[in-house]
C-alpha cells in the first residue's frame, strides 16, 4: 500500500510548515510530515519551503526588520526578499506564518498570524509524541554551505535518538552522496521536471535531470539513493492539451533498478489538476481553487506502481488508498 507523505504537514487545510499543519496531518492519517529545511543565521534549522519567507510570514508587515529586505542569488535565481539567513532564531519566532496561495487556499487565512515558525527539532518531536514519520528535505543545500551553515550535520544531530521512520530528500545530488557515507537513513533523490540539479550546474556538469531518469541515470542513483521523488507528471505524462496521457516506463525502470518511487505533489484544486481531472464550470469564478477529481487522479498514479505520494490533503490521500481494491 503507498505511503502517504503530508507534503509541508496538511498543507491544503492549514498554513504550511507550521505545527498547526504537520499536527492536523497526523489527525489525517498520513505516515510522514515533511518539513523543508533551512537554516538561521545562528545556524538552527527551521521548516520553511524556502529561505525567503516575505510569502509565508508577516515579515513584510514588521517594520521592525524592514532594513533586512535585500536581494540574493539564490541557485542561480536572483530574489528579493527576507531571508532565514539573515535572522537569528529569536527575531524569527517574533514572525507568526500566513498562508502562502491565499487565493486558492482562502479558507487557510483563518489561521494567519496564529503559528510560528517552527524548528525541526519541534517536528521531529511532535513525530516522536505521535509515532509518524518525518521526511526532511535539504533546501538549497550548496547555497547554505557556501555560508558556513550547511544543513546536513545538524539535521542528522536532530534525528538522533528518533525511532521512528525517516527519509532524507535533495533536490542536489552531492550532499546526498555525503549522507550516504555518514548515515544509514534511506535517501531519495527528488528530480524535477525541467533543468538540472544545482550543483551541478555549479561545477559546470552539462548533463540534466532526464539525465537521471534513463535505465543507467536509475542505475547510477541506486548508488548512493533509496529511491527518487519525481513530478507526477513524469509518471503520467501531460499532453499539449492538459489531458493525461499513458504511464511511462519510470515506476517499472525504477523498480527494476532497485528504488523507490515517491511523487508530487497531488493538489485538490482544479488548477493544480490535469485537465482531464477538473470538476465544475470553468467560467465560474471558483473554478480554480475547488476541489477536483483528485480521488480519481490519485487512483491512476496508484494503478501506476508508485510507492509514496506527497498530498496536500493527507486525509483525502489516506481515504482513497485505503479504499482501494
Amino acid at each position: 500500500m503507498p505511503q502517504v507523505i503530508a507534503h509541508r504537514g496538511a498543507s491544503a487545510l492549514r498554513p504550511e510548515h507550521t505545527l498547526l499543519s504537520y499536527e492536523t496531518a497526523i489527525a489525517l492519517g498520513a505516515d510522514f510530515i515533511e518539513p523543508d529545511l533551512v537554516a538561521t543565521r545562528d545556524h538552527v534549522l527551521v521548516a520553511r519551503h524556502e529561505n525567503e519567507i516575505s510569502g509565508t510570514t508577516d515579515v513584510a508587515d514588521r517594520p521592525e526588520f524592514a532594513g533586512r529586505k535585500t536581494s540574493k542569488t539564490i541557485d542561480g535565481w536572483p530574489m528579493t526578499g527576507w531571508f532565514t539567513e539573515d535572522f537569528t532564531l529569536a527575531e524569527l519566532r517574533t514572525l507568526r506564518a500566513r498562508e502562502r496561495i491565499p487565493e486558492l487556499r482562502p479558507a487557510n487565512t483563518a489561521f494567519d498570524g496564529l503559528a510560528p515558525i517552527p524548528t525541526f527539532t519541534e517536528v521531529v518531536e511532535l513525530a516522536r509524541r505521535h509515532g509518524v514519520g518525518v521526511y526532511p528535505e535539504t533546501k538549497h543545500p550548496t547555497y547554505f554551505a557556501s555560508l558556513g551553515l550547511p544543513l546536513e550535520e545538524p539535521m542528522l544531530e536532530t534525528l538522533i535518538g528518533f525511532e521512528g521512520p525517516v527519509f532524507l530528500q535533495s533536490f542536489e545530488t552531492g550532499n546526498l552522496r555525503g549522507l550516504r557515507t555518514v548515515t544509514d537513513f534511506p535517501l531519495i533523490q527528488l528530480i524535477a521536471p525541467l533543468g538540472a540539479p544545482y550543483d551541478w550546474s555549479a561545477a559546470g556538469i552539462d548533463r540534466t535531470w532526464d539525465d537521471l531518469v534513463t535505465p543507467d541515470g536509475l542505475r547510477e542513483v541506486a548508488g548512493y539513493a533509496d529511491g527518487i521523488g519525481v513530478d507526477l507528471h513524469r509518471v503520467i505524462p501531460l499532453g499539449p492539451d492538459g489531458r493525461t496521457g499513458p504511464p511511462t516506463s519510470l515506476v517499472g525502470d525504477a523498480h527494476a533498478a532497485g528504488l523507490q518511487v515517491h511523487v508530487w505533489t497531488l493538489r485538490n484544486e482544479n488548477a493544480h489538476l490535469p485537465v482531464d481531472h477538473r470538476l465544475g464550470d470553468p467560467a465560474v469564478p471558483a473554478f480554480a481553487r475547488a476541489t477536483g477529481d483528485v480521488a480519481g487522479w490519485l487512483r491512476r498514479l496508484v494503478d501506476a506502481g508508485v510507492d509514496a505520494v506527497f498530498a496536500d490533503d493527507p486525509g483525502l490521500a489516506r481515504a482513497v488508498i485505503a479504499g482501494r481494491p
